[in-house]
Formats: C-alpha cells, sequence, structure tokens
C-alpha cells in the first residue's frame, strides 16, 4: 500500500477503486456497503464494479510495463458501453465531456479521457510487486516508478535480489 499523494483530477477516482482491493490480505472493500455507496454501486451493480476494476488494474500493470495478473475484459471493451456526453457552455463556447453524475463507469470513462487529455493517463501504474498491485500515481521525473511504496514493496523486491546475488 502506498504513502503516496492521491492521483490528480479524475485519475484519483480510478485509483480509489483500484485499490478497494488489498491483494495480500484478500480484503475487498466493496464487500462493505458504505465503500460501495462511495462509488455509487448499488446491490446490483457490485459484479460490475469488479470487473471494471481488475481491468484497470491489468491496464495500469501494462502501464508499468507488467503483464496483467489473470486474464480480465479489455478496459476498452468495458469503457465502450459507458454513456458520456459534451457538456457546451454557451457564454464562451467551451466544451467538455461530462459523466460526474453518471454511473460508476461512465465515471471512470470521464477520468480517463480527462487524463488522456491532460497527458497524465500513463502515470497511474500499478505496482509490480505481486502480492500488492496497488494503483499509484508515478510522479518520478522520468515516469518509471515500479512500486507503490520504495519503504515497502521496493524494499522488499531490492532485499530479494541481494539474498539471490548472495547465494
Amino acid at each position: 500500500m502506498s504513502e503516496r499523494s492521491p492521483a490528480p483530477g479524475g485519475l484519483a477516482l480510478v485509483e480509489a477503486l483500484v485499490n478497494t482491493l488489498d491483494i495480500e490480505s484478500d480484503v475487498d472493500a466493496l464487500d462493505r456497503e458504505d465503500v460501495r455507496a462511495r462509488f455509487g454501486i448499488g446491490a446490483d451493480g457490485l459484479a460490475g464494479a469488479r470487473a471494471l476494476r481488475e481491468s484497470l488494474r491489468a491496464t495500469l500493470l501494462a502501464h508499468a510495463g507488467h503483464p496483467p495478473h489473470r486474464a480480465v475484459t479489455p478496459l476498452g471493451d468495458l469503457l465502450a458501453a459507458a454513456p458520456l456526453y459534451l457538456a457546451v457552455d454557451e457564454r464562451d463556447g467551451s466544451a467538455a465531456l461530462r459523466a460526474d453524475d453518471g454511473p460508476l463507469l461512465s465515471r471512470v470513462a470521464g477520468a480517463v479521457a480527462e487524463a488522456l487529455v491532460a497527458g497524465t493517463w500513463t502515470r497511474l501504474k500499478a505496482c509490480e510487486a505481486d502480492t500488492c498491485h496497488w494503483a499509484y500515481y508515478d510522479r518520478s521525473p522520468a515516469g518509471r516508478g515500479r512500486w507503490c511504496s520504495m519503504q515497502v514493496c521496493g524494499a522488499r523486491a531490492k532485499m530479494r535480489r541481494y539474498r539471490e546475488k548472495v547465494r
């Protein structure tokens, strides 16, 4: 789990959704009604939210250069079903893709679109550690971060490599 600050803009929603599952302890926060309510997920939308979460995780692993940890529905297939609309301000003609008050799928699609335009989408990654895969926003100058936390996952990986080298 990361001690990093949340991702910018709408990516904070994506990061929070992916991080509802703690792989190491096998605790799924979406099992809790208050967490589902925070994401606007009803009882009938739980399976879809979990599928979306794992599809996002696979994409974030790809952003970090890692293969998915299991087969999932491609994110593009899921987001293709998201209802979005373009809002145009009549006063100044500015336009924005809107999904703020829509279902979770639409809000995630809107966040991805916003991040694509801002150039931040590929900075949202999943931790390399097999027991973690926690989502984090890579703020490193080169954009080559590998772990959600250098103090936990990074330190474990480096210690593992050191021990293998010493053997």
